[in-house]
């Protein structure tokens, strides 16, 4: 339900704030005139789906989908997608409605992402699309896609941004009692990786554990290379086809995901968590916050401690 109403009540306030109607929704869908969200409750009031010859929105917002065993209905949605997207200026996705636009083809040759519990299923159902887990939304041309449920709050809000301006986007924001408005290259919390992952491809997992334990210590693309039994021309080439990014940038998002676990889960000094992490000294770890979370270290403890708590 989240996927839907987050998204809704940002326009809304959108159109509050500006005191005009600048955005017209509805709700659409092949169960209309109402549907069943995963947790029971119901969504009413929805509308079919535009027939042919209809006029064609500005945008689409897909909510949300099952992976598993997508229901008939969903194929009609497919069908949609797959014959109109050319013509909508905008398409967007909600955390697992990204696996609606890769059904349709919309995000092949894309960057796109999705919940972090579901981004390698996403990389295997759509190997044409260029699946990254590199922040909360990404926007590849017309093409939006987001990480898990309340993501999608983040990526409407950037939409009002791009409309309306950024005091608008905050005003909403504001509005909205939200804590903070994340950045598109914010880290999804969820997938802060406190070891590697036993189901990552094996390559991966012992490259992943090699740069955990060393962390402190210098992480050249030579040093990763020899570890990993790779010259470093070949591991730069796997890490782009793989992983989107390069070793280094591998480093660095690792090395702030073990920052992040250290102040939720510690209560360790910024100075200490700043070398163990190999960040450098707490300039720098301030820095890499404020640039890659949009927050403070100090502001992430104390939102996110209590949450690890």
């Amino acid at each position: 339900m989240l996927n839907i109403a987050g998204p809704w009540e940002v326009l809304g306030c959108a159109n509050d704030v500006l005191g005009r109607g600048v955005y017209q929704m509805q709700a659409v869908g092949p169960s209309a005139p109402a549907a069943e969200t995963r947790h029971g409750l119901v969504l009413a009031g929805l509308r079919p789906l535009p027939r042919a010859g209809a006029r064609l929105p500005d945008a689409v917002i897909v909510g949300g989908a099952r992976v598993e065993a997508a229901p008939a209905e969903h194929a009609s949605v497919v069908a949609w997608l797959r014959r109109h997207h050319h013509r909508i200026p905008r398409v967007v996705s909600i955390c697992t409605g990204a696996f609606v636009l890769g059904a349709a083809g919309i995000l092949d040759g894309r960057r796109a992402t999705t919940h972090w519990l579901f981004l390698d299923r996403l990389r295997a159902r759509c190997p044409a699309a260029c699946v990254v887990d590199e922040g909360v939304y990404v926007k590849d041309g017309k093409v939006w896609t987001s990480a898990g449920v309340t993501a999608g709050i983040d990526l409407t809000l950037a939409l009002v941004e791009e409309d309306h301006g950024h005091q608008v986007a905050m005003a909403v924001a504001k509005r909205m009692v939200l804590f903070l408005r994340r950045s598109g290259q914010q880290a999804q919390f969820g997938s802060a990786a406190k070891s590697p992952d036993e189901q990552q491809p094996t390559p991966l997992r012992d490259i992943s554990r090699f740069v955990v334990e060393h962390l402190d210590q210098d992480l050249s693309v030579d040093r990763i290379a020899k570890a990993a039994a790779m010259s470093p021309r070949t591991l730069a080439r796997w890490s782009r086809a793989h992983l989107s990014q390069s070793p280094a940038q591998l480093v660095r998002r690792l090395r702030l995901d073990e920052a992040r676990r250290l102040l939720e889960e510690t209560t360790l000094p910024l100075k200490d968590i700043s070398a163990r992490t190999g960040l450098g000294d707490a300039s720098t770890l301030w820095r890499v916050f404020t640039q890659q979370l949009g927050l403070t270290p100090a502001a992430y403890r104390q939102r996110f401690a209590a949450l690890a708590s």
